[in-house]
């Protein structure tokens, strides 16, 4: 396909930011069950939610990939992605802008602590923690289940999903090995930047997509992903300008933020 030299190397890396993000998160919910509850059950629980996420990706790929037609999966594709992505941006946005909190991994992972510690180990059974499996098999599968989704659109659209898993597994080896050695939340990820720059790859991706899916001839075929890269970079750092503004002529009581997600 014509896509797939240009795409490829976009893939990977949209992939490893997407994914990244959404491990730092699992970690910290990871991280709270080993901590607290014991490491032989929390990994039992991350073992199989990424068992469980990897079956996901071969299936879904494969039944996508046979049973609908390429046009059509890229509107469906680039219609999803849209809505991904712009909720992405609409997050990291107003976090930019003071209008909902920043994502605190430290906050997260004491209150995980704290709602764990709460919680006794049954005697009957020591050598099963079902808590520190079901919180981490949880975390793991929530979080994976946006990974899942990636890699499948990048994936199909592309013709080939090597670069997408590839980032995707790079990201977990990357960040799981970080937060192993400093055995503590990975709080210092710039994680609304990540969201930021992935909602606007993917915003612009899905609009590619659905146009190339209704039959829209983009001018300059892949060049155009750029372009339009430009175009949402652009208006979302507009936006992020003049919703300073607002803020700053309100009252400091007055800015109403949203909670921590």
């Amino acid at each position: 396909m014509r896509h797939m030299g240009t795409q490829w190397w976009i893939g990977l890396v949209s992939s490893f930011l997407a994914s990244a993000v959404e491990v730092v998160e699992a970690v910290t919910i990871v991280l709270a069950a080993g901590v607290t509850r014991g490491w032989r059950s929390t990994w039992i629980g991350v073992i199989s939610a990424a068992i469980t996420l990897s079956i996901l990706v071969a299936v879904l790929g494969t039944a996508l990939q046979t049973l609908i037609p390429l046009n059509v999966l890229r509107i469906v594709i680039g219609t999803l992605l849209l809505i991904f992505g712009l909720q992405w941006l609409r997050k990291s946005i107003m976090r930019y802008t003071g209008l909902k909190e920043l994502h605190d991994e430290d906050k997260i992972y004491q209150r995980e602590v704290a709602e764990l510690s709460t919680v006794s180990v049954s005697p009957q059974n020591q050598n099963m923690d079902w808590t520190a499996f079901t919180v981490a098999f949880k975390g793991v599968l929530l979080e994976g289940l946006e990974v899942v989704f990636i890699v499948i659109t990048f994936g199909l659209s592309a013709g080939n999903l090597t670069p997408a898993v590839l980032g995707a597994v790079a990201a977990a080896v990357v960040v799981t090995s970080i937060a192993v050695l400093v055995h503590q939340p990975l709080s210092q990820v710039p994680e609304n930047t990540l969201k930021f720059v992935v909602g606007i790859i993917l915003t612009s991706f899905g609009t590619f997509w659905a146009g190339e899916g209704i039959g829209l001839l983009w001018p300059g075929d892949d060049l155009s992903i750029v372009i339009l890269i430009a175009f949402f970079a652009v208006g979302a750092i507009t936006l992020i300008s003049l919703l300073h503004r607002r803020v700053a002529q309100t009252t400091p009581g007055s800015a109403v933020k949203e909670v921590v997600s």
